[in-house]
């Protein structure tokens, strides 16, 4: 029974990470290949942790296991969407066929070097 199991998370595990691989082949733009591949990867990975830790099935890598699943679960999202911020930031081009560009006004504003004063929130508002 644990062979099976072992057998279906290191399965599925490799298909998520074929899914990322073609994912970054497939995908049009820095933005969508990020996020399929962070994604994708993250699942991947996870699974073939999980399979490692029903072979060994000690406490010790079982607890170590499930703690980088964590780690890994909390952390590539936030990395991903630094990285993603970054790139955007310093000019990367969406996609020609994305529809709303929803950080333009939000880094717009954010990049201004004007002082946040009460006639600069007052000059703002109008303009919304």
């Amino acid at each position: 029974m644990i062979d099976a199991l072992i057998i279906i998370f290191s399965t599925l595990g490799a298909l998520f990470i074929l899914i990322a691989a073609l994912g970054v082949y497939r995908m049009p733009d820095f933005y969508t290949r990020l996020s399929v591949t962070v994604k994708a990867a993250t699942i991947g990975v996870g699974c073939i942790l999980g399979a490692a830790a029903f072979h060994f099935s000690d406490f010790a890598v079982t607890t170590k296991v499930f703690a980088v699943i964590f780690f890994l679960l909390i952390t590539s999202p936030v990395g991903a969407f630094l990285i993603a911020r970054v790139a955007y930031v310093t000019g990367v081009k969406l996609w020609d066929k994305s529809i709303y560009d929803e950080l333009k006004r939000n880094t717009e504003n954010n990049l201004s070097n004007k002082p946040e004063t009460p006639e600069h929130k007052e000059e703002s508002e109008k303009k919304e």
